[in-house]
């Protein structure tokens, strides 16, 4: 399955992710890519606000590699915490591997991945892969490719 997607501002790119959000599952993973201010993570922003987490404690996770966010009380029916996870510092799927990333690729959480073209032969084959491109100031488009059948709203986005 595959879906494009643009965005012309900042809000928009984020009303996305928050869409994204609403639908996921303990479980999925999406990897995301693009080049440095590409909306990385404003789109994890987004999902994190769509799985009812505040979108303001969301940080690019660059220094510390991986955070992990959980819903406040009473939220219902999320499906567990979102972990973000950043790449840009690594240098190869083995120093994932020897932080104990493959840990968040778990029933109970959902992992938003920057970078995720460096740990590509390690993601599980469910992923969401989400290529972002720059395509103005403020505009950029999504190509969206997901294998499995835990991913068919895409085409409802």
């Amino acid at each position: 399955m595959r879906r494009t997607l643009a965005t012309h501002s900042a809000d928009e790119t984020e009303r996305l992710g928050a869409s994204i959000g609403t639908r996921l599952r303990g479980g999925d993973v999406i990897a995301l890519t693009g080049d440095l201010g590409a909306g990385k993570t404003c789109l994890t922003r987004g999902i994190a606000r769509g799985m009812g987490i505040d979108p303001d404690v969301v940080s690019s996770p660059t220094f510390v590699l991986i955070h992990q966010y959980a819903a406040p009380p009473g939220c219902g029916d999320l499906p567990g915490p979102l972990v973000h996870i950043d790449l840009y510092r690594l240098d190869s799927p083995d120093e994932f591997e020897d932080i104990g990333g493959e840990e968040a690729f778990s029933n109970d959480t959902v992992c938003v991945i920057e970078w995720a073209e460096r740990i590509d032969a390690l993601l599980p084959d469910s992923t969401l892969r989400i290529a972002i491109r720059l395509t103005g100031e403020e505009s950029r488009e999504f190509d969206c490719a997901a294998n499995g059948s835990c991913f068919d709203w895409l085409n409802r986005l």
